[in-house]
């Protein structure tokens, strides 16, 4: 019987992982469809600089960042469900202020309320499913499935919020999507259940700090952990690099520009996102098998390397188009499910929102520093030479992921 196979006569799942599925589609349609409109909205009716749209997308870097581990601490401390409710009324208000006003200086606010809402979710809903769910067996699988659902969540909001957009304008667009996102997490995240969760009390608040100990030294001293970590800053460095000059680099190639150079982006998107959805399928049928993660990261990585070199020395659009499909429709979305899966499966319970929120700090602190350099280095050199240091790094985080191996010294 074929993995497939078995994958379609599962049992169904729980209704806690149904209800976090759901809510995972709903999020990465708001979410994605907001930006989609936003990345407009901040060029068309704000007439921000590249200087200002630069700085807008460190600030708020920086603020995750810097908001990271103190969220996650907050999570394992008093609540995930509840630190997962402020995340969208804070991350909702961001976005729809962000259609209100076009001054520079508000925005950089806007955008710091979004990345702080990412901070405060990020790590809080992995650990709020893995407890919850309390099915060791089940939850590789629930994970793989979320990354299947944000990905096809994200293409529904970008057809759903860009037709509201052309419908009627873009701060509308922007606005009704922020709002959205503010009445998602008071409708469907609290209504999720905690019972397997148990608060520090009030009078043991200290008590983070022994939290935060806890989760540094499982990371310092869990092997796989800082491959993980180191891998994924490398990733993120080289992704964010490709991400801002991705656009740049298709319409120095003559990428097609009429009707208008936003349909064939939007259609390139949805494309990735095909893309993407099936590959995660086959690392969903397959992850709970014996060394997968580690064989399925690096695999992606080592391919992301393959089209990134293959976009960075295209000859043509259509060959720069294909290194797209690959880096964004395999390896950014694998590598990205498979590391929280990853991360997930060597976390504890009391710290596993800690934990977590040490990934996404390196992905943030890959962005910020590698990504910027590489953005340097295309401006000082040129846009292919940054791209073959995104390449680089790539290939880099697959040789580190291959290197990963339990205490007992076998492969993981």
């Amino acid at each position: 019987m074929t993995p497939d196979a078995r994958h379609s006569r599962r049992p169904p799942l729980p209704a806690v992982a149904v209800s976090f599925l759901r809510w995972a589609w709903m999020r990465a349609a708001l979410a994605r469809g907001w930006w989609l409109v936003t990345s407009v909205y901040l060029v068309v009716v704000a007439d921000l600089t590249a200087l200002e749209l630069v700085l807008l997308g460190t600030f708020q870097g920086v603020t995750v960042v810097l908001a990271e581990v103190p969220a996650g601490v907050l999570a394992d401390t008093v609540s995930r469900k509840w630190t997962l409710v402020a995340a969208h009324v804070v991350m909702g208000s961001g976005m729809a202020l962000t259609g209100l006003v076009t001054a520079f200086p508000v925005l950089v606010l806007t955008q710091a309320l979004w990345g702080l809402g990412w901070a405060l979710s990020s790590g809080a809903d992995v650990a709020w499913v893995t407890d919850e769910l309390d099915r060791p067996d089940l939850i590789n699988r629930v994970l793989a499935k979320r990354a299947r659902r944000e990905v096809v969540g994200a293409a529904a909001g970008i057809v759903g919020i860009g037709a509201l957009a052309w419908a009627g304008d873009l701060a509308t667009a922007v606005v009704v999507a922020g709002l959205a996102m503010v009445l998602l997490g008071l409708v469907e995240v609290a209504r999720f259940p905690e019972h397997r969760f148990v608060a520090t009390p009030s009078g043991r608040r200290q008590e983070a700090w022994v939290i935060l100990r806890r989760g540094v030294a499982l990371a310092r001293g869990d092997h796989v952990v800082l491959i993980v970590l180191a891998a994924t800053l490398l990733i993120n460095g080289g992704g964010e690099a490709f991400g801002r000059l991705l656009q740049r680099r298709l319409l120095d190639l003559s990428f097609p520009v009429a009707p208008d150079p936003i349909v064939w982006f939007a259609a390139l998107a949805l494309s990735t996102l095909a893309v993407a959805a099936v590959v995660l399928r086959m690392v969903e049928a397959r992850i709970d098998g014996t060394g997968v993660a580690r064989r399925a990261y690096a695999g992606a990585a080592l391919v992301g390397s393959v089209g990134l070199f293959l976009f960075a020395h295209a000859p043509d659009a259509r060959t720069a188009v294909a290194g797209v499909l690959v880096v964004e429709g395999v390896a950014l979305p694998v590598t990205r499910a498979v590391g929280v899966i990853w991360v997930n499966q060597r976390a504890t319970s009391q710290v596993r929102a800690t934990v977590h929120s040490f990934l996404s700090q390196a992905e943030n602190l890959g962005e910020i520093l590698l990504g910027v350099t590489l953005g340097v280095l295309a401006g000082a050199a040129s846009i292919t030479v940054a791209l073959t240091g995104s390449v680089v790094l790539f290939a880099a985080a697959a040789a580190i992921a291959m290197r990963a191996v339990s205490r007992a010294g076998e492969p993981v």
